[in-house]
């Protein structure tokens, strides 16, 4: 079997079953005990790797449904993390906004426990096709905060905090592979807003330099995944926010695209493409021969269901710029980044899924 990606995808986050939603509030609400939650989860777990597998996908996830969000099940299990509020505002097409929690630096960062390889044991015990863990890049852990993210008596620049941050991750990685990984995935929002112009004056208006912060995170990234095991794929998954079917910034990846491609050690890109706020094809000329972009061409936050024909379509479009063999298919982002989810449905979730599947099998012949 040819290593991932596959010419199906997703991106990992799935809609939580309303009995998990509410075992969330009840945990949290000390009504339910950990054994009673986590017998919830695993049911809910069971039933969306069926379902995965029942829409043809070779890879499934757990739908992230041990996790409060995609980035929080850090805290804890990573010393020195607590949450304030971030800089930046979620917002959508009409002017509504959104505040978000991100994460701030109080301590030295430690590894304390895993943070996703129980997730991982579990989802493999019960999973036929091939399992794939995401996990948050390191950026997602700075730049929502980019000036005062960081207590300066404890990290005097992020170099330092990423050095350390880096170490965490690579323990984590480690023991994802020696438990039976081979495909993780990094969820990263900060490359994607930095390809928007406001969100870099807003940044350099803090006090930060924008394209600074690019190279140091892109160093970061490969500092956690470049010792990575042979035979680990590695996919990075950008995104322009994602949550209750809001976004956090817009703009094609022309900004970023040289070094992103280039500079970055993992194997695939996968690239949010569903509306015309990430731009052209044109930036995937840049990708280099040896790595794969998977086009998030369906959305995760819009109920209607595209068209194989339509898909197809914007495949070819994306083809005159990489190969069509380095190409596959998913939505643009999850379809719950956090547990209350995007304004979807279950069964559309589910079209939407079949229908990568079936574009997939009419572009490529396989899944």
């Amino acid at each position: 079997m040819p290593p991932p990606p596959f010419r199906a995808e997703h991106v990992g986050s799935l809609l939580r079953p309303k009995e998990l939603t509410a075992a969330f509030r009840q945990h949290a609400a000390g009504e339910i005990d950990d054994a009673a939650f986590a017998k919830i989860q695993d049911t809910a777990i069971r039933e969306v790797v069926a379902q995965q597998e029942a829409a043809g996908l070779g890879v499934v996830t757990d739908g992230e449904f041990r996790r409060g969000s995609y980035w929080g099940h850090l805290i804890g299990p990573v010393t020195g993390l607590s949450v304030r509020e971030a800089e930046f505002k979620f917002h959508d097409d009409h002017g509504h906004e959104q505040s978000f929690i991100a994460a701030h630096v109080e301590g030295k960062v430690r590894r304390a426990n895993g943070f996703s390889t129980g997730e991982f044991s579990f989802l493999k015990s019960v999973a036929q096709a091939t399992a794939k863990i995401t996990m948050p890049s390191l950026p997602t852990f700075h730049f929502y905060r980019p000036v005062g993210g960081i207590d300066r008596s404890v990290y005097a620049t992020p170099r330092e905090f990423f050095l350390d941050f880096a170490e965490v991750f690579r323990q984590e990685i480690a023991e994802l592979a020696a438990l039976g990984a081979r495909y993780i995935q990094m969820d990263e929002v900060p490359l994607a807003m930095l390809c928007d112009g406001q969100v870099r004056e807003q940044v350099r208006a803090g006090g930060a330099d924008p394209d600074a912060l690019i190279e140091i995170y892109i160093d970061a990234i490969n500092d956690a995944v470049a010792a990575r095991p042979e035979g680990m794929t590695c996919g990075l998954h950008l995104c322009r926010g994602n949550f209750k079917g809001k976004y956090l910034s817009q703009g094609g990846y022309e900004p970023v695209a040289e070094r992103l491609f280039n500079d970055l050690s993992v194997d695939a890109f996968f690239l949010e493409y569903d509306t015309a706020r990430a731009g052209d094809f044109s930036p995937l000329r840049l990708v280099p021969k040896d790595k794969h972009v998977v086009l998030g061409l369906v959305s995760s936050k819009l109920p209607a269901l595209e068209s194989v024909d339509d898909l197809a379509r914007r495949i070819d479009e994306a083809a005159q710029f990489i190969p069509l063999e380095r190409l596959s298919l998913s939505p643009q982002c999850g379809f719950a980044s956090a547990v209350s989810g995007n304004p979807v449905t279950v069964d559309v979730q589910q079209a939407k899924l079949a229908r990568i599947v079936e574009t997939a099998l009419q572009v490529w012949g396989e899944t």
